[in-house]
């Protein structure tokens, strides 16, 4: 797939990893539709390289709400006349152990970050797949082609969760287990599903973690020993579009980490 042919939805577009994404995308010549809760702010990439939205969009949307993802996906047919790449990058984190001085482990919040994290990637893919069936082949590049592809964001805590991470490991731990089942059903739509497992990165999230546990963390990380940056992230997601042999599989992206208890 030739990224200057293609239109991206990109949920959670607005910061940290989606945003740099957006970036890579736009500069490769793609049309960028942002979907995230905040607006894209001054300093975001593509309000200072493209200020009058030529080639990008911002829809406020809940990815976990049936309407207004529906809107989404259409907002980037009816704007763009198609749509060729979902990433899905929204996402939320909470420390919150199962059972601590307070009590039990909040319900509320457990709910809050599945229905970020899983049921808004799985609501957006499903909602997504009919707009890329529909969409005509790109410019360039043969019928048969790959109609599209879908890209979601898991997390090395799919895999090695520390503690307070219960829900934050079990969302990203869906995301990975729908990567493989999706990818067999999309296939005969000539749709792949990918999944993206970030190790630890310089984002929003991790910027809120205490000095001591970043430090912890970086030390952790074999090679390079620095935390991951978003534009990494992003040149993994392009290489995923470009390469039309990947499809079904979790790639982890965290410089040889491998966490035991932190």
């Amino acid at each position: 797939m030739k990224l200057s042919a293609c239109v991206f939805l990109i949920t959670g577009g607005c910061s940290g990893l989606g945003a740099a994404a957006a970036r890579m995308a736009w500069e490769a010549g793609a049309r960028v539709l942002l979907v995230d809760r905040c607006a894209p702010s001054p300093e975001h990439p593509l309000r200072q390289l493209d200020p009058y939205e030529e080639r990008w969009y911002w829809q406020d949307t809940d990815v976990s709400d049936d309407t207004q993802g529906s809107a989404a996906v259409y907002m980037a047919q009816d704007r763009f006349g198609r749509l060729d790449v979902l990433l899905n990058a929204a996402g939320v984190a909470f420390e919150e152990c199962l059972h601590g001085r307070e009590g039990p482990h909040q319900l509320s919040t457990f709910q809050r970050v599945m229905q970020v994290n899983l049921l808004g990637s799985f609501n957006m893919m499903r909602l997504a797949v009919s707009v890329m069936m529909a969409s005509p082949p790109r410019a360039g590049e043969p019928a048969d082609a790959c109609r599209g592809v879908i890209i979601n964001t898991a997390s090395i805590a799919a895999f090695e969760g520390q503690m307070g991470q219960v829900a934050y490991a079990a969302s990203k731990g869906g995301i990975a287990a729908m990567t493989l089942p999706a990818a067999r059903d999309l296939a005969k739509d000539r749709i792949r599903v990918m999944a993206v497992a970030p190790g630890v990165f310089s984002t929003p999230l991790t910027a809120g973690l205490a000095l001591e546990r970043r430090e912890t963390l970086v030390a952790s990380v074999p090679c390079p020993p620095r935390l991951g940056q978003p534009e990494e992230y992003a040149a993994l997601v392009r290489h995923i579009v470009e390469n039309d042999y990947l499809n079904g599989e979790v790639i982890r992206l965290d410089g040889g980490l491998r966490l035991g208890l932190v």
